[in-house]
């Protein structure tokens, strides 16, 4: 054979060696997990099924570490501010961090509420149920992160735990006013994220971006808003990330993160009047300002979920190792420190293996980012979390990410519609230009930013040129500028797949709990 045709073949098969590697990896981890499990619970009854839920477990962590953990980082990928291996290892060193740190002691069993833990009276049909629960949300993240849609690891688990229980004790078993406010939740947490994170963006373009001098603009405005954004990630992390070591109110946790932020302002300020002298007087000059504050929220949102969400993932595991040791069902379970080991290291293990599909789908296939535009994302995940738990709503950090993303790129899809209103009136108030001019034109003014189209309309209503643009030709543009900005594929398959998440994994939970059942009764 060639050496031509052995090269060919080496490079159409190194993706398949490269998907074996990380199958391989991952394997190991269980392999250790099961190990580990099978020789530290020797005394216990039903030993070989914890080693189940173990495994089980930590294919759950390294799920949601392929999946959810692309939030925290996507956007600073997206924007060049992170390079992918570095968001890797931002992301992975500070989740472990905060599940080993200030992740909870204690969980409640079931997740959220949302069944009767007193309508299971049998301690094995419950340690099924779990598993069930447990193996549906890893499933279900699995095949979401395989056709690269961002969904919920709390959602998930909530639709196993429900299906599962439903199929173990019916429907009356189910806390349907807490499912009422879960499904609420895929509206709000979107909504709110997006909102806010449109008008950060707006209140930039405003203040900064659409003046003529924008590095005096920015000397003023971008050191408020990186205070801003440190009193919101400390308040957020005294909130939500910290309750293990310190629990507060919303007051002190407020207060403190005023302190840091007066602290950081006056920091920052000085620093950021240097670099500003010496940028370029435009907004890419004004987007390098941001680099350094996206790295310290990729690594404060990172820590955070550590903290508030590992060690809900592990809960069911947590419920069942409770539930083995003392022989009994209750509502709230102690979460050994190997529970918390499985969950920080699956977690961290699967973001390297699996993570950078969805940290590209977050971070450049749903909209075009920058770093501007992903500090106003980051900001609305600390600040929208920070006013759900003052108002009592669920929501998903998830959502609320991606949902930011949306909201920035359909607020700069409304300013260039806006725009190209603009443009449409003038050229239909004109008549007899040659129509080769005409597309120049547009051809010009598809390619232009927000601020080139503004300065091209205002030399056309300058020259009075005498244009003409057919109806059909500005509904084209029209979709051309929404399509370019906002991809609505992804949209539609993220939506879909939020929608589906629950009812999906309760479905597959309840399949899963019957086949356990039918496998372990005589």
């Amino acid at each position: 054979m060639e050496f031509s045709n052995i090269n060919q073949i080496e490079k159409a098969s190194a993706p398949y060696q490269n998907e074996m590697m990380r199958l391989g990896i991952g394997l190991l981890f269980m392999v250790g997990i099961m190990f580990y499990v099978a020789t530290t619970t020797k005394g216990i009854d039903g030993n070989y099924m914890l080693v189940i839920a173990a495994i089980i477990g930590g294919y759950m962590a390294m799920n949601i570490g392929a999946n959810d953990v692309a939030n925290n980082v996507g956007p600073a990928v997206g924007s060049n501010a992170l390079t992918l291996t570095g968001a890797i290892i931002i992301a992975a060193t500070f989740e472990a961090a905060g599940a080993l740190l200030a992740g909870g002691e204690v969980v409640g069993t079931i997740k959220k509420g949302i069944i009767d833990p007193s309508s299971i009276t049998d301690p094995d049909v419950f340690v099924w149920l779990m598993m069930a629960a447990l193996l549906a949300g890893a499933l279900w993240l699995n095949l979401a992160t395989w056709v690269g849609a961002p969904v919920s690891t709390t959602h998930s688990i909530v639709g196993g735990v429900l299906g599962a229980g439903i199929a173990a004790g019916g429907f009356g078993i189910a806390n349907w006013s807490k499912m009422g406010a879960i499904a609420a939740s895929w509206v709000i947490s979107p909504v709110l994220g997006g909102i806010i994170a449109a008008a950060f963006l707006y209140l930039i373009k405003k203040t900064v971006l659409y003046r003529d001098d924008v590095a005096t603009s920015a000397k003023r405005i971008v050191p408020l808003l990186i205070a801003l954004m440190a009193w919101a990630f400390v308040t957020y992390l005294a909130l939500k990330g910290l309750k293990k070591i310190w629990k507060m109110d919303f007051l002190t946790a407020g207060g403190i993160g005023l302190a840091a932020a007066l602290l950081v302002l006056f920091s920052v300020k000085p620093a950021i009047s240097r670099l500003a002298d010496s940028i370029e007087n435009s907004r890419e000059g004004v987007n390098a300002l941001f680099t350094v504050p996206l790295i310290f929220a990729a690594a404060m949102l990172s820590f955070a979920h550590g903290a508030n969400d590992v060690a809900n993932a592990v809960g069911p595991l947590a419920a069942i190792n409770d539930s083995l040791v003392n022989s009994g069902v209750s509502a709230k379970a102690h979460i050994p420190i190997w529970v918390m080991l499985v969950g920080a290291i699956g977690i961290s293990l699967g973001l390297m293996l699996y993570g950078p599909k969805l940290i590209k789908t977050v971070g450049s296939e749903i909209t075009e980012l920058n770093k501007i535009r992903a500090f106003c994302v980051a900001m609305a995940a600390a600040i929208t979390v920070i006013i759900a738990s003052q108002l009592g709503l669920p929501v998903s950090s998830t959502h609320i990410a991606v949902g930011g993303i949306f909201g920035v790129g359909f607020l700069r899809e409304y300013l260039k519609v806006s725009y190209a209103s603009q443009l449409h009136s003038i050229a239909e108030s004109h008549e007899g230009k040659d129509r080769e001019q005409v597309k120049k034109f547009l051809e010009d003014f598809k390619k232009a930013s927000v601020d080139e189209m503004d300065q091209m309309l205002k030399k056309l209503k300058a020259k009075q040129a005498d244009i003409h643009l057919p109806k059909s030709e500005r509904k084209r543009l029209k979709i051309v500028y929404r399509e370019e900005l906002v991809k609505r594929s992804a949209f539609a398959k993220i939506a879909a797949a939020w929608v589906i998440t629950v009812p999906a994994s309760a479905l597959l939970a309840a399949m899963l709990f019957f086949t356990i059942r039918g496998i372990m009764v005589p």
